[in-house]
């Protein structure tokens, strides 16, 4: 028997993956057992000052989204987050919020990273400082994932490297152009799916998956 393994590549600040959430949403409710890995594309060197010009994008992307996904993008959001200046896109804090709710249940990932993308794209809330992000999930009841961001110990953030690592290697040995990704390892052999999957009909995502 093969040994496989459905892997989502993303990454906290990006709208599509957000977008994307809904199906992943599905596909948990379905029963198919996947892997959340960050890629760190907005934290580190991909940081980047939240300019005008670079907002208006962001927003315009933002509309076509919310068109083919149903995921909200708020005026909150547009008053709060896009329209500040003076603010940047990374995503270091909630990446490492995302990992911290992993490290007590593996299956709070998914959690996490909704209760961070619903704060920004929702809410119109910081999620691009440390106390931001802790604030987003004590009220989601990840008090211990909130201390993990705000104070990291050692383990925390080694495991938060090897985690960013593990979903970097994977992107770049899957020669992929940006996340949301997704990728079927069987017997330790990837294979990428289109993100236009992630934006069809379920069922379509489904067979891409069952093919791979």
């Amino acid at each position: 028997m093969t040994d496989t393994t459905v892997t989502y590549l993303f990454d906290p600040l990006c709208g599509w993956c957000y977008g994307a959430t809904s199906m992943l949403d599905r596909l948990a409710a379905s029963g198919v057992a996947f892997e959340l890995l960050p890629t760190g594309l907005f934290s580190g060197s991909g940081a980047r000052p939240l300019d005008a010009g670079f907002a208006a994008h962001a927003w315009a992307n933002d509309q076509r989204i919310e068109r083919l996904s149903g995921q909200v993008f708020s005026q909150a959001y547009l008053d709060n987050v896009l329209n500040v200046r003076g603010t940047v896109l990374d995503s270091g804090a909630a990446t490492l919020g995302v990992n911290a709710a992993d490290l007590v249940d593996p299956n709070r990932r998914l959690a996490a990273l909704k209760a961070i993308q619903r704060a920004r794209y929702v809410d119109g809330r910081d999620i691009v400082t440390a106390d931001g992000v802790a604030q987003v999930l004590a009220d989601a009841g990840m008090a211990d994932a909130a201390t993990a961001v705000k104070t990291p110990t050692d383990d925390v953030l080694a495991a938060h490297r090897e985690l960013v690592g593990r979903g970097r290697a994977l992107f770049q040995r899957l020669h992929a152009n940006g996340v949301p990704s997704l990728a079927v390892i069987r017997n330790d052999t990837p294979r990428l799916i289109g993100s236009n999957a992630l934006f069809g009909s379920y069922d379509n995502l489904v067979a891409h998956i069952q093919a791979a």
